[in-house]
């Protein structure tokens, strides 16, 4: 309380009519002033005793009622266990582990080793548990102790940043073996030219620079796939707002892809003039890329098609057909994979990187489009690239003026043709 409402205002006030009444009495006045005072003295004593200490809060138990309405929601799977047994799961949990969990002791509902330690050990602390759900994943399993019988296990999805960890592990290693193979060639016979002192026979020497020319390119290809792979991960969540006429492009591409060595080789079957949002010097390195390989992995002297007209759905469409050995079905979806071959020791007598297609996939993505590859062994293969078509220009505007495009890329598929 203030001190305002601790001074007896009225007891004060009927002293005072006393004093008065007394002096009117003809009481002597220094009689009434000590009456005055002790009675005064004695309410302002008596205002100010101490407040009574509070009564101590008796702390409510918690009720499983209202814990559910809490976790119920979250997005994290939450287990509520009463001593060892599983009284609560919100909807991501039971939708993690399967409703049946309520009810069953959490040892045998998680089963692995360090779980059970956790819950066994009735301590507040974390665990890091494999294969919890399906193989290879990743959790790590949070206790907190709620009151003396009630715990809540938090379970937090690790698998997406161990496999960052793992594909940037292996493509680190990966790359650096690229790297390591043409520099040491070329090291080596840089060394045995300086070591012949003028001895090594002029055709044996243009022999190893060939070699080294050779090897000097594939390097130099390798670290320019790579700059071209880091620039379309960087770029992938730019959607391309440029108009772009896809026939003379996929054409000047083709034809640049396939030089003039293997130009007889090359069927361009134009049917459609398709106009597409993207990015030029992207969509022609799609199509290059896609003639190269074509070109490299199909059958010498037999012809690679491709293909521009319009998919169902209003989708432009770029197909390259190769008519080669094939791909085995296991392997067609491993392909867009960095560094993936099918056949390593041909891949690189051919100067291919094993990055191409990885780089076709990104910009694909980024294009919001789709990349299907199909293959039959001993009869060829082919890659279809399908790209939104761009809309009327009105309508381009209008959108631009609206909301922002969806963020998240159409999903790769290696399934149909």
């Amino acid at each position: 309380m203030g001190s305002s409402q601790n001074i007896p205002v009225a007891g004060i006030a009927l002293a005072a009519v006393t004093f008065v009444a007394l002096l009117m009495l003809g009481t002597d006045v220094v009689i009434a002033l000590a009456v005055l005072t002790v009675w005064i003295g004695s309410l302002l004593v008596a205002a100010g005793r101490p407040p009574e200490p509070p009564k101590a809060k008796t702390k409510q138990p918690l009720s499983l009622d209202a814990i559910r309405d809490l976790i119920e929601n979250s997005s994290i799977p939450l287990l509520i266990t009463d001593r060892d047994t599983i009284a609560l799961a919100n909807r991501a949990a039971r939708r993690m582990l399967g409703p049946h969990v309520i009810g069953q002791d959490a040892r045998v509902a998680l089963r692995q080793p360090e779980a059970i330690s956790l819950v066994n050990e009735d301590r507040q602390g974390e665990a890091i548990v494999r294969g919890l759900v399906r193989r290879g994943d990743i959790w790590q399993i949070n206790r907190q102790a709620l009151d003396g019988r009630l715990a809540m296990l938090e379970f937090i999805n690790q698998t997406a940043e161990a496999d960052i960890s793992r594909a940037h592990t292996d493509f680190v290693a990966n790359a650096s073996h690229e790297l390591r193979t043409p520099l040491a060639a070329i090291l080596g016979y840089v060394e045995t030219l300086q070591e012949g002192e003028g001895e090594i026979d002029t055709p044996l020497a243009r022999k190893f620079l060939g070699i080294i020319e050779r090897e000097a390119k594939r390097l130099q290809a390798l670290v320019s796939d790579l700059m071209s792979l880091s620039r379309v991960e960087a770029e992938k969540h730019d959607l391309p707002t440029t108009r772009i006429d896809l026939a003379p492009l996929v054409e000047r591409a083709a034809r640049d892809a396939a030089g003039p060595d293997r130009l007889e080789r090359l069927v361009l079957d134009i049917t459609s003039e398709p106009l597409v949002l993207g990015d030029t010097q992207q969509l022609e390195q799609v199509v290059r890329n896609l003639v190269d390989n074509a070109m490299k992995y199909g059958a010498a002297e037999r012809p690679v098609t491709v293909v521009l007209d319009i998919a169902q759905g209003d989708l432009a469409r770029i197909a390259v057909a190769d008519e080669g050995e094939g791909i085995a079905p296991e392997q067609i979806p491993h392909l867009t994979r960095r560094f993936y071959r099918t056949d390593p020791g041909r891949s690189r007598a051919s100067g291919g990187t094993g990055l191409g297609l990885a780089i076709v996939k990104h910009i694909v993505e980024r294009h919001r489009g789709r990349l299907d590859i199909t293959s039959e062994l001993g009869k060829g293969t082919r890659v279809v690239v399908r790209l939104p078509r761009a809309p009327a220009a009105d309508a381009l505007a209008a959108g631009e003026a609206g909301s922002a495009a969806d963020p998240d890329p159409a999903p790769l598929r290696a399934d149909s043709g």
